[in-house]
């Protein structure tokens, strides 16, 4: 290492030797720094899964334009919607088609008194072209009343117990007191707030959900017709839509407001939030008590050096040399770890909690900056110092 060090910094790697002197330290300083690289993955994981939930259950529809309620947060956060407000769009010049989309979530009633929490989709049967191709070609079995497709990954149930779930052996759930026949499957996974996901046609979702009329949807979802610009339509159809009750916007639109609103304005996102700044800040506290404590340790030696001619610049050098080693040191143990406990996580949640390279890097780059930020005031002790002063 100090031959490799040596090729690379053209010179004696004073900062390395210095570390390796101290082999207690060292490793205590690693230890921590790996330990803020723990604290930042952990914090990045969980609200990456958070996220990767929310874009889950959009990336289910298949639409150019949603129509909401103007109090519209999330998906599932907002008023109702008028289903003649579909009708109305469907007049509008570059409409190709329309559905209207009802969401609930559905208690499962399963052996023992256990409940797992299923998010429900449901639209129109002859509405699967606004799903993705692997559930709407399923929109046909949902003909029948109290019949649904049941997410294969929903939390809490035995690998493979939905396996040969199909219309001719159907899976039966207890539900708020009724028999409900799962005749497909889809593979979706829990978020922080359900279990799983289940699609119904909307006369199913109306008689499951009592307190629910169909003429109240959560959301419309439009397409347009080839060759049509989206926002041109969006534009005609805010015309059209007159009103203050009403938001049109893409789907993609709604899906960016609604992961900001819950990585920025939610408790759960801000938390998450605050746990990566406090990582940070671990990282940057530890480091720093290292290399001052190193800068005071070798004060006469600077003081040396800087006596023969040497400048600030050099001794700059040799502690950013240290904040580095520390910071690449700390970074490969913390990362594994972390995806140790990402893979524990995923099988005890079944949340989307994945070790993404994109991540990494950030991360990466995140460590060494905050290794330079503390070698960067851990040499501010010397430079104004005089030589003679620090004998």
């Amino acid at each position: 290492m100090t031959r490799y060090l040596t090729k690379m910094l053209g010179r004696l790697p004073i900062g390395w030797l210095q570390l390796i002197h101290n082999k207690t330290r060292l490793a205590a300083a690693v230890a921590g720094v790996a330990f803020a690289n723990l604290l930042v993955f952990v914090q990045l994981g969980i609200l990456g899964s958070m996220n990767g939930s929310i874009v889950a259950s959009y990336d289910l529809l298949q639409a150019d334009i949603m129509i909401s309620a103007t109090d519209f947060n999330t998906l599932t956060d907002s008023s109702n919607i008028a289903r003649s407000r579909m009708f109305e769009a469907l007049g509008v010049a570059g409409v190709a088609s329309g559905a209207s989309i009802y969401i609930g979530n559905m208690e499962w009633t399963r052996g023992e008194g256990d409940v797992a929490m299923l998010q429900t989709f449901a639209l129109d049967v002859g509405a699967g072209g606004f799903v993705r191709p692997e559930i709407g070609s399923q929109f046909d079995a949902l003909q029948l009343q109290d019949t649904i497709l049941i997410d294969t990954f929903t939390r809490g149930l035995p690998d493979g117990a939905l396996e040969d779930v199909s219309p001719e052996t159907p899976f039966a759930l207890e539900s708020g007191g009724r028999t409900l026949r799962a005749v497909g499957t889809l593979e979706i996974g829990g978020s922080f707030a359900t279990d799983g996901i289940a699609f119904a046609s909307d006369q199913t979702f109306a008689a499951q959900f009592g307190n629910r009329a169909l003429g109240a949807p959560n959301h419309i979802l439009l397409n347009v017709e080839d060759g049509v610009s989206v926002e041109t339509v969006i534009e005609r159809l805010k015309n059209a839509l007159s009103s203050d009750d009403v938001l049109v916007r893409t789907i993609d639109e709604a899906k960016a407001h609604d992961l900001s609103y819950q990585t920025t304005e939610r408790p759960m996102g801000i938390i998450f939030g605050f746990g990566v700044l406090i990582g940070i800040l671990v990282g940057i506290v530890i480091v720093y008590q290292v290399l001052s404590t190193d800068v005071a340790d070798h004060l006469k030696e600077y003081a040396t050096f800087k006596a023969m001619g040497f400048g600030q610049s050099f001794f700059v050098s040799i502690v950013f040399e240290e904040a580095i080693v520390l910071a690449v040191l700390g970074f490969i143990p913390g990362l594994l770890v972390s995806m140790g406990l990402y893979a524990t996580l995923v099988a005890i949640t079944g949340l989307p909690v994945e070790m993404e390279v994109s991540r990494a890097l950030t991360v990466f780059i995140g460590t060494i900056a905050a290794c330079a930020i503390s070698g960067t005031i851990a040499t501010r002790r010397l430079a104004g110092a005089d030589p003679a002063d620090l004998f």
